[in-house]
């Protein structure tokens, strides 16, 4: 009997284009997903972490912008069979709350998106949704700029998170 291949061993040997959908759908800026495949193959989840964290720290407004544009808005239901929406539901799974609180965090992420212009995303991993609002609410003191960066880092933390799940670690 052949021994079967690592999930970190079948993205380093996949093709381009089924690599790259594999990782957009950890993140679906290309920009990232096409760096990621440029550097294989990866000998362990460490490095590919680290080649992810170097990626993100490059990514352009317009690529955080691509990356958001696949997030469910946090606290709203997802729906849909994909893998993204899987670990979404996953990932927000603590962060149902109440009617009362679905309300304020609607309420707060539509001042959020007027004030930024933009999705809020948290990684909500293990977060409760009064953790996920107090964290909102936080965020909409930032300058955009400072908002930015947090973005990209929460954006980064998913992610690494999606990595990890896609190749079994």
């Amino acid at each position: 009997m052949m021994p079967t291949e690592s999930p970190l061993e079948t993205l380093n040997e996949a093709e381009p284009e089924h690599a790259e959908r594999e990782l957009l759908a950890c993140c679906a800026a290309r920009r990232w997903a096409d760096e990621l495949i440029v550097h294989r193959p990866y000998h362990d989840v460490a490095t590919l972490e680290q080649v992810s964290d170097r990626v993100f720290a490059k990514l352009d407004w317009a690529d955080i912008e691509q990356a958001l544009a696949a997030h469910p808005r946090i606290g709203e239901r997802v729906t849909g069979e994909s893998r993204e929406a899987s670990w979404s539901r996953d990932e927000q799974s603590e962060a149902r709350g109440d009617l009362e609180l679905q309300e304020e965090l609607r309420a707060a992420n539509a001042e959020y998106e007027r004030r930024f212009g933009h999705l809020f995303v948290i990684n909500a991993t293990g977060r409760s949704a009064e953790e996920i609002l107090a964290a909102l609410r936080a965020r909409l003191g930032n300058d955009p700029s400072t908002e930015r960066e947090t973005v990209r880092e929460e954006l980064r933390q998913i992610a690494n998170l999606r990595l990890r799940k896609l190749v079994g670690a």
